[in-house]
């Protein structure tokens, strides 16, 4: 990483969703810069991996999304 144009870009909004999510008790453990999508076009962001996570984290992702 480091010569795609849109690296920082990628990288703030990886570090503010894992931040969000910290907020509320919630870690994503593959949470990660999506690497293949580096190899693709460079006119658009790197794609952010969410990747797997169990019930009860999935739950609690549903629960923050719906706070009012």
């Amino acid at each position: 990483m480091g010569d795609h144009p849109h690296d920082r870009e990628a990288t703030a909004a990886l570090d503010a969703l894992r931040a969000a999510l910290t907020a509320h008790g919630i870690t994503l453990p593959s949470l990660d810069l999506h690497l293949l999508s580096y190899a693709g076009r460079y006119d658009s962001p790197p794609l952010i991996t969410l990747g797997n996570c169990n019930a009860a984290t999935a739950q609690r992702i549903a629960a923050a999304l719906t706070k009012p």
